[in-house]
């Protein structure tokens, strides 16, 4: 497969071998680069040899010495090189099958491609992948795989996902773990389908596979207003996810003392819509599963109040400004920062909690809040000299909400400046009082 190369980094290794946009790369060490795997796994060596046909139609062969890992700097016009795998199950909670119509193409396609699960951390069912995906996967030692079992009941899983290829679940991850491939899992729980006594049989199942499945998430499923015609489906209450809670906790305490390591973990929502106490740092095994809200906001917090500790003046910022969260954050920045202000008494910050009426109240995350909610709830209020939003608001690299609006069309509206918050909870306070 021919891989057109898109630009050529400057001071790198490509552009040394006179490598220009326009270039196609053909194969290395007489390999065909199939995908990025096969790219990235040829490139990892101190002497290859590169195929290259030049944009002028010429065959040139490039003969590199070079440090095992360093990269070729050479950019293609397909990041992927090659189309990627979509998703052909029709999961019973899936959150696309929610969105609402008229949003961009983008945000409707489901993925369940490998490649984007070692490159990019994302989840996939391996229910469509082939001999020759598992083939790759072992050969290249891709590690770590994140994937979504849901539950380890094969007629159960064929139910969830309502694919019949959903049933091979186990015998997948035994072959890969056996092959030496790290492992992360995840489950999302539904009420009254993979909870209770099918919850215990997963978490089993899965603790079997230990240590190279080294981490399991379980978060609850999400429910927007726009589910017409889907699959019936109610949210957690706090009653139900305080049992949750009690149910998994003892697997915690047994796998801690058996290895060291905690392994099954709650997402965030569970202890906050429960109205328990967060786990303390030490619960989350390194924060192994926090891109699904597993310890986010205990390390948020915990970052924030160190940051706020390490500040060296007292009582010389003077400052008014407002932040956006959403409901499920919106006490512990309530906290963060009246234990700022109490540093600084001529600051004042006013926290908007944001309801979600673009998707539904039951979503509290802040990552999903529009551009018109937020609008539509601060319009008119006093929001002092800026307003703060979170990082996670915005599309990847780009000025632009969820819903397409962009942060000017929001400051045009609000009359307000708009200040990005990045991630961590350091961030998070050097953002208020303006210091890098």
């Amino acid at each position: 497969m021919q891989q057109k190369i898109k630009g050529v980094q400057p001071g790198s290794i490509g552009e040394e071998l006179g490598l220009e946009a326009g270039d196609i790369l053909l194969s290395i060490d007489g390999q065909p680069v199939e995908d990025v795997l096969d790219y990235y796994y040829l490139v990892d060596s101190e002497y290859i040899t590169l195929q290259i046909l030049t944009k002028d139609g010429e065959e040139a062969q490039c003969e590199v010495e070079k440090d095992e890992d360093e990269d070729l700097g050479l950019v293609f016009e397909d990041q992927f090189m090659g189309t990627y795998q979509h998703c052909h199950n029709h999961c019973i909670f899936c959150f696309i099958d929610q969105l609402p119509k008229g949003m961009r193409d983008t945000l409707y396609f489901k993925d369940d491609d490998a490649r984007l699960s070692f490159l990019n951390g994302n989840y996939i069912t391996m229910t469509n992948m082939q001999e020759s995906d598992f083939e790759k996967i072992i050969r290249y030692q891709m590690s770590p795989i994140n994937v979504s079992v849901h539950t380890t009941d094969p007629e159960l899983r064929t139910a969830m996902l309502r694919n019949p290829r959903a049933s091979e679940i186990m015998d997948r991850l035994r072959r890969l773990a056996q092959a030496g491939i790290t492992l992360n899992g995840q489950i999302v729980l539904c009420k009254g389908v993979n909870d209770g006594a099918a919850l215990d049989r997963t978490i089993r199942e899965l603790s079997s596979l230990r240590p190279q499945m080294q981490s399991v998430s379980i978060v609850p499923v999400g429910l927007s207003r726009h589910r017409e015609g889907l699959y019936p489906l109610e949210s957690f209450n706090a009653e139900e996810c305080a049992r949750v809670i009690d149910q998994v906790e003892p697997y915690q305490e047994q796998f801690f003392a058996e290895d060291g390591m905690h392994f099954i973990h709650l997402s965030d929502e569970f202890y906050i819509q429960a109205g328990r106490e967060l786990p303390e740092e030490e619960r989350y095994d390194g924060y192994l599963q926090i891109e699904n809200g597993v310890g986010m906001m205990r390390l948020f917090i915990d970052e924030a109040m160190e940051a706020i500790e390490a500040l060296e003046e007292e009582g010389e910022y003077e400052a008014e400004l407002s932040l956006v969260t959403a409901p499920s954050a919106g006490k512990f920045i309530q906290q963060i920062c009246q234990s700022l202000e109490a540093r600084y008494p001529k600051l004042h910050v006013q926290v908007h909690v944001i309801v979600n009426h673009f998707f539904g109240e039951q979503i509290t995350v802040t990552g999903l809040l529009t551009g018109q909610d937020i609008c539509a709830q601060l319009k008119g209020k006093r929001l002092g000299e800026r307003l703060l939003l979170p990082e996670n608001l915005l599309r990847s690299g780009e000025e632009v909400l969820l819903d397409d609006m962009t942060l000017t069309e929001l400051e045009n509206t609000l009359q307000i400046p708009i200040s990005i918050v990045k991630s961590s909870g350091s961030d998070f306070i050097h953002s208020i009082i303006e210091r890098g």
